[in-house]
């Protein structure tokens, strides 16, 4: 299948998604999340054992696009994204992203929904929604569960950008090495033993014992919906992109 925001590759039960949105700092928009999704149905019939999520060496995902949200009267729908982070979550597959460069905002969702997360050191993490007056609602569920309430309570306080030696250190990064590839090939070895029968059961039995993702749903949607269906936030949006200045700036 051709797709206009992603590379995919199948090979040996592993599946390899490159978010490719050059253009535009890999930023999510509906058609990537329409595109995912359509891969995720795909990994699901063809019984993939291991689903790979990457960026470009700049950029992983720089998180919504601004863009089209500037461009748009329609306050957005966070269902579909938040639905697919369930996925790569609870899916039955080892979801492994691999992290180069900048990652922000709804680029960290994709990170804290995969089951491994390898990244090399120019990776570098932030979620800067505060500073648009917004936060990070359906980031968080995610993010809670991989590195625990206080952690992501400062990381969205802070909105300063953290180094993957500091994002190792808080749990938000798994492995790190100055070979990313190499450390991919090395968790690879490991991951193509294990039974996808035996994965799918375990991640069942996993997303049981974590249903909070599922009941932290509605609260997350309806305060999503609420931020960025507000005129002031509207605004900083419109305002940022078309003169590149925040909402402190004169």
């Amino acid at each position: 299948m051709d797709y206009q925001t992603l590379k995919v590759s199948f090979d040996t039960r592993v599946c390899r998604i490159a978010l490719h949105r050059p253009e535009a700092g890999n930023s999510i928009d509906g058609r990537m999340i329409l595109e995912l999704g359509q891969v995720l149905d795909r990994c699901a019939g063809a019984g993939c054992g291991v689903l790979v999520l990457e960026g470009a060496p700049e950029v992983f995902c720089s998180g919504g696009d601004f863009e089209a949200l500037a461009a748009s009267s329609a306050v957005p729908d966070p269902a579909p994204l938040y639905e697919l982070w369930q996925r790569l979550a609870t899916g039955p597959w080892v979801s492994v992203a691999l992290v180069r460069g900048r990652v922000n905002a709804g680029g960290v969702g994709f990170v804290a929904a995969c089951d491994m997360v390898l990244a090399d050191r120019s990776a570098v993490f932030s979620l800067s929604e505060l500073l648009f007056g917004i936060f990070p609602a359906c980031v968080l569920p995610f993010l809670v569960r991989r590195i625990g309430l206080q952690k992501a309570h400062y990381l969205t306080l802070s909105t300063r950008p953290f180094l993957a030696g500091e994002a190792l250190e808080m749990g938000l990064v798994d492995a790190l090495d100055d070979d990313l590839e190499a450390l991919w090939r090395r968790h690879l070895l490991r991951l193509q033993r294990l039974s996808p029968a035996a994965v799918a059961r375990y991640k069942a039995y996993l997303a049981g014992m974590g249903a909070q993702l599922e009941a932290l749903k509605p609260a997350a949607l309806v305060a999503n919906r609420a931020l960025f269906g507000d005129p002031v936030v509207q605004g900083h949006i419109r305002r940022y992109v078309a003169e590149g200045k925040f909402p402190w700036e004169a």
